[in-house]
């Protein structure tokens, strides 16, 4: 949607806005028209955009893994294996790195995570106005290309990571070892009555610090690449404000887009070395 047939304020808002599925206030299901109508759907609204455009990056990273093993050689590769093979290579470094235990789920969940949100990260290099502008055509209100800038889905991957930390806490220590670690530490004692009164402050620490790890997850992912993407929104507005500014729009846009590469790499970085950290202190002893 061109910025000129709106506000600034309009403007923004619509770019922020996802594409809502849900249910009306009259009991009725279908899209919603406007931010406002999307809020009123609440909790249980799904947003369509994002449902399928991390969707869709999935199942393409899935079909060119498998056409990369599928056509792998042994003779002279060509340069798509060598990319796929210098990728696999990088994550199972980084996991020989940061995970001190056997288990055969780790690397291609960090490979998973690391290349599933790298292409996530990278629609946001897409111009703010095209998708939306082409999609508006066929009378589609709303369009967030972009999966990590919606709270939802960074959630979504971060509660998935911290099920699975919960899942092998418990398989590698047992209940016992798994509410020892949230009862006996950081604070211990010898004495009997001492450690029993110390076991709510333990505990109160650690649940704490074990509930922080999804949310701080998540919320990293999600406040950087939210605030990549309102910075594009706010460029582009530029673009309405005359040659000058638009020139100048044009050249901070593509100097951000080269700075914003580096981000969107590092924070699928990150989002993948927390991922392994976790899993590592899932199967460690305390």
């Amino acid at each position: 949607m061109a910025s000129g047939t709106l506000t600034s304020s309009e403007y923004i808002k619509h770019h922020l806005t996802n594409l809502t599925f849900g249910q009306h206030p009259d009991g009725s299901w279908g899209m919603a028209h406007s931010a406002e109508e999307a809020a009123e759907m609440g909790f249980m609204a799904i947003h369509v955009d994002t449902m399928l455009w991390s969707l869709g990056l999935g199942i393409l990273f899935i079909f060119f893994a498998a056409r990369a093993a599928k056509s792998a050689t042994s003779d002279t590769p060509g340069g798509f294996q060598n990319f796929v093979e210098w990728i696999v290579d990088f994550i199972d470094e980084s996991v020989r790195g940061s995970f001190t235990s056997k288990n055969d789920l780790v690397a291609p969940l960090a490979m998973t995570a690391f290349v599933w949100i790298f292409l996530m990260n990278l629609m946001d290099l897409v111009p703010v106005d095209l998708i939306p502008w082409l999609l508006g055509l066929l009378g589609v209100h709303f369009q967030k290309i972009v999966p990590s800038t919606d709270p939802n889905a960074t959630f979504g991957m971060a509660i998935g990571v911290f099920l699975l930390t919960m899942y092998y806490s418990i398989k590698i220590k047992g209940v016992g070892g798994f509410l020892g670690e949230l009862t006996l530490q950081p604070f211990q004692a010898n004495n009997i009555v001492v450690k029993v009164l110390l076991i709510p402050v333990n505990f109160f620490l650690e649940f704490v610090s074990l509930i922080a790890k999804p949310i701080s997850l998540s919320l990293r992912l999600f406040g950087n690449m939210y605030a990549g993407e309102m910075i594009f929104i706010l460029i582009a507005l530029m673009y309405s404000a005359g040659i000058v500014l638009g020139v100048f729009g044009g050249a901070l846009q593509f100097v951000w887009a080269v700075f914003h590469i580096l981000v969107i790499t590092l924070q699928a970085f990150i989002f993948m070395t927390l991922t392994v950290v976790y899993m590592d202190m899932a199967h460690s002893e305390h």
